[in-house]
């Protein structure tokens, strides 16, 4: 099974694999801001957090962590 993987995966991780990792993190912190910025009032006093507690997140660019 290690010499097919080794076979399979030979370049490591190429520009292109970490150009789609990257992409794909893009999008999943898109998703989860936006998702973030519609709960209401009350989703967020559930978790214990206010719209000020949160606004520096979901104002963020998708590209910056």
């Amino acid at each position: 099974m290690t010499a097919i993987k080794a076979m399979i995966n030979h370049h490591g991780n190429s520009v292109f694999d970490r150009a789609l990792q990257t992409l794909w993190t893009w999008h999943l912190r898109s998703v989860q801001r936006a998702e973030l910025a519609s709960w209401s009032e009350q989703d967020l006093h559930d978790i214990g957090l206010s719209h000020s507690a949160i606004a520096s997140e979901v104002e963020k660019p998708f590209w910056r962590a």
